[in-house]
């Protein structure tokens, strides 16, 4: 199936003055750049105090993770890409609903989505680059780890034994930078609560309702006319039912009402 026809603007990193969702792309926009300011603060401050981020350019072990976003994030994110990147996020939507579909737990969508819907249609994994990296969702945005990359890569979790998860535990617990359960830098992750916040209430104040979900199908979603014009008009109903018609539905990945 071809790319959905919509209006968009490639390339300029900046939401088109003539798109209809103009002023909650911009907000979305302007609440990621506060969060870059405030992220680039909190690390250049764990640095020096000895800490160390272990994420840096062309490292791609999260790039197969599920991401979870709201349709502002995703109209900001398919306002900046090609009719060519589009219909690989297409091409992936059709991906994550089958996995979603056929899944008997959360863990089995999790893992299966990493191990074999794989990298995000979006990374040139030559190069390690994001190609639409200003205008990634909030998850991107503050996903860092406070441990060895090795540790985000799939399989690796999994694969150790009873001393090395022991170790890791205990190397979790000693970091200042996580939760005490994970590898990830806790911190970041509460800086990004804000995005979406704003997207939330961005969501309420233009359409009256809030639409959350996976990143390639809302972005897919953001494409076709019919969806879009229901959710401008506050009609979640039919925007779930033109969803389904276009085979884009699954209760676990989408989610259309009053709230989030």
């Amino acid at each position: 199936m071809a790319a959905f026809p919509f209006p968009h603007n490639p390339g300029s990193g900046n939401p088109d003055p003539s798109h209809p969702d103009q002023s909650l792309m911009t907000a979305v926009a302007c609440a990621y750049a506060r969060y870059g300011q405030q992220a680039g603060d909190w690390i250049r401050r764990f640095e020096r105090q000895g800490g160390t981020v272990h994420c840096r350019s062309g490292c791609v072990h999260c790039c197969d993770f599920p991401v979870r976003c709201s349709l502002a994030e995703a109209l900001l994110t398919a306002s900046q890409l090609s009719s060519t990147q589009l219909d690989a996020m297409q091409r992936r939507a059709r991906e994550v609903i089958a996995n979603a579909r056929t899944a008997g737990s959360w863990d089995e969508y999790f893992q299966r989505h990493r191990r074999r819907v794989g990298y995000c249609p979006l990374l040139d994994q030559q190069s390690g680059a994001c190609t639409a990296y200003e205008v990634r969702p909030t998850r991107c945005r503050d996903t860092f780890s406070a441990m060895n990359a090795r540790f985000c890569q799939v399989g690796t979790l999994e694969g150790l034994n009873r001393r090395e998860r022991q170790d890791y535990s205990r190397e979790v617990r000693a970091n200042p930078a996580t939760d005490g359960l994970s590898h990830y830098v806790a911190p970041l992750e509460d800086l990004s609560e804000p995005i979406w916040t704003e997207a939330s209430r961005a969501m309420q104040g233009q359409w009256g309702l809030e639409v959350w979900g996976d990143f390639w199908v809302l972005t897919t979603l953001t494409q076709d006319e019919a969806f879009m014009a229901a959710v401008r008009a506050g009609q979640g109903v039919r925007a779930m039912k033109r969803a389904k018609a276009l085979g884009l539905w699954n209760a676990e990945i989408l989610e259309i009402g009053r709230s989030a």
